[in-house]
Formats: structure tokens, sequence, C-alpha cells
């Protein structure tokens, strides 16, 4: 069966266009905390997901950076706005390079 990609594009919309009616503008209070936590989710998979690479426990790499287990989690959970320097002192012990552009 072959599906006219025509008639299926009438039932999609732009995320943008979603974003905006759920969360809110671009700009908005709304819309910049939806980011802020959006971004600290994603930093944290990728810290998880080179932790878990390295089969290195939240433990040990707490104890290697100089913090506690709990903060690992938060961090890895996207429950946490982490800083720069605790990026870079994660993503450090981690083997990763961070560039800012």
């Amino acid at each position: 069966m072959r599906v006219d990609p025509e008639k299926l594009k009438k039932h999609f919309r732009p995320a943008e266009e979603l974003i905006t009616e759920c969360v809110g503008p671009a700009g908005s209070p709304e819309r910049e905390e939806m980011e802020t936590t959006a971004k600290a989710w994603f930093y944290g998979e990728i810290l998880r997901e080179r932790r878990k690479e390295l089969k290195m426990s939240q433990t040990a790499l707490a104890e290697k950076i100089g913090t506690k287990q709990s903060y690992i989690a938060r961090i890895e959970k996207g429950e946490v706005d982490i800083q720069l320097s605790s990026l870079l002192r994660i993503a450090n012990a981690l083997g990763l390079n961070v560039q800012l552009q």
C-alpha cells in the first residue's frame, strides 16, 4: 500500500508551532524555563552515557571530582542547571572535551 505524502502532510504541524501553543512563544518566561530544563536533561544524558561507557559508578565519578553521588544523580536526571565549572570538571573526569563557541 502506497501512502500519498501530500495527504499525510495535512496531519502534521511544525514543532515550533506546537511548542508555541503548548509552552509559549520564544522569549517568554515559560519557554525559557522549558529550554533550560531541556538543555539540563540533554547534558545530563551525555554525561550519563559516557560514564556508563567507562563502566564508572556515580559514586566513583563523584569521588573523582570531589562532590557527592547525589549531585551526579541530579545532574544526570536533568534536575540541576549545571555550572560551567562543574561541567568542565565532570567532562574532564570522563575524558570528554568541551568546546565553547
